[in-house]
């Protein structure tokens, strides 16, 4: 970074001749300093981790599994097969909560009940409510009517990796005694849809996967997504449940971890999801993770104060609106002016970051490589994904995330969206 400082002085120079010295100064932080900080940051942190192994309990604990089901008669079929084929050793309750669908997705259900091999120590029930009422509520009610202490969210367009229950639950027995939480990995099942869903593979497979294993690391995983992850209900139960806003998981996470406690990753535990294949989906989908960002700084503001590793974290994370904000109305437009032959803000020598993104891309795949090869899995060929991920995605990501840091602070209606 001290390097990076140096070199960019000429610059510094030229911008702040143009424009003003605060600007200048603001706009190169957020465009290079802070951005170039955190990718050495995962860089360094891929390259020491060694993370401890997971531990196989004598007896695995019961758990119960909690979906929450709006309007996914095309997918929780596919859902119930996935836990129907877990290698899981305990007892396993699955509770769907059907949030007053309207396709259908109870017939769907019940028909999956009746049909699927089940094993005798999985259970599995349906609860209908009649009226939707939104993701948060209907999951507080399933946690209600939860036999076990084990409580793990599975969306119900997911499909979980054989193996994904055991080492979701084996991780959370063999981490630290404050582990309240700990996230699975989240990759893409719907990747071959068309080129938008091809470059979310990447995004999934390098940049949220890479961040997880980073923060996991300093005990500071910030995000136990509702997609596919594993809570003591004695901490959900202690922060009063899911809180009824667009962002509910990475609120409820940042709760958990106001308390003191501590949420862990298990890599190894997978998830396929489906994401969305259109760019409206697309932009709503992450808008709202914007918002839930914003919902959870305003309710846990506390946590950028607390003396604690995953400290750093939360501050990061505070860095992201106005990342997103300068490359929006900065860098953007630096670059079409680059191709008008104006180089203030974006030039040649813009080219020069290419060697080290393609080192540090490298390093992530590497990774993520290895761990899908312990699961018995293949990384696909997806060159014309990678290609839009690595040079396109983030001018559509970041205005879209502008607009949801606006929409938040603006006060516009929420929708949880659907993807």
């Amino acid at each position: 970074m001290g390097l990076s400082i140096w070199l960019s002085q000429p610059w510094l120079q030229d911008l702040s001749a143009v424009t003003h010295p605060l600007f200048a100064l603001t706009a190169i932080t957020f465009i290079a300093y802070v951005p170039g900080f955190m990718n050495a940051f995962v860089f360094g942190t891929l390259l020491l981790d060694r993370r401890p192994p997971r531990v196989r309990p004598a007896a695995y604990p019961p758990v119960s599994i909690l979906i929450a089901a709006y309007n996914e008669a095309g997918a929780i079929r596919d859902t119930l097969l996935s836990l129907s084929r877990q290698d899981y050793p305990g007892e396993v309750e699955i509770v769907v909560l059907n949030d007053g669908s309207t396709d259908g997705t109870a017939d769907v259900v019940r028909a999956a009940i009746d049909d699927l091999p089940f094993s005798a120590s999985f259970h599995v029930r349906l609860v209908d409510f009649p009226r939707n009422a939104g993701k948060a509520t209907v999951l507080n009610r399933g946690l209600s009517r939860a036999r076990h202490d084990l409580i793990v969210t599975v969306d119900g367009d997911s499909w979980i990796h054989p193996d994904g229950l055991t080492h979701l639950v084996e991780r959370i027995l063999s981490d630290p005694p404050e582990t309240q939480a700990v996230a699975g990995s989240i990759m893409v099942r719907n990747s071959r849809h068309n080129l938008l869903t091809a470059a979310q593979e990447w995004d999934y497979f390098h940049g949220i996967a890479a961040v997880k294993r980073m923060q996991s690391m300093f005990h500071g995983t910030l995000v136990a997504q509702g997609a596919f992850s594993i809570y003591r209900r004695e901490a959900l139960e202690a922060v009063g449940g899911w809180p009824p806003c667009v962002g509910e998981d990475i609120v409820l996470s940042w709760a958990i971890l106001e308390r003191g406690d501590r949420i862990g990753h298990a890599e190894d535990a997978i998830c396929f999801t489906n994401v969305p294949t259109r760019l409206g989906a697309f932009a709503q989908q992450r808008r709202r993770w914007s918002r839930g960002l914003m919902e959870a700084f305003r309710a846990h503001w506390r946590l950028l104060f607390r003396a604690r590793f995953r400290t750093v974290f939360v501050w990061w994370n505070l860095c992201f609106p106005p990342m997103d904000v300068i490359y929006t109305f900065v860098f953007i437009p630096g670059l079409v002016l680059a191709a008008f032959g104006r180089y203030e803000i974006a030039g040649p020598i813009t080219l020069a970051v290419l060697p080290l993104a393609a080192i540090w891309n490298l390093l992530m795949f590497k990774v993520e490589r290895r761990t899908f090869r312990q699961e018995r899995l293949r990384v696909r060929h997806n060159v014309s994904g990678f290609m839009l991920y690595a040079f396109a995605y983030n001018m559509i990501l970041q205005p879209i995330c502008v607009l949801g840091y606006a929409s938040e602070a603006l006060g516009l209606r929420k929708s949880w969206g659907r993807p």
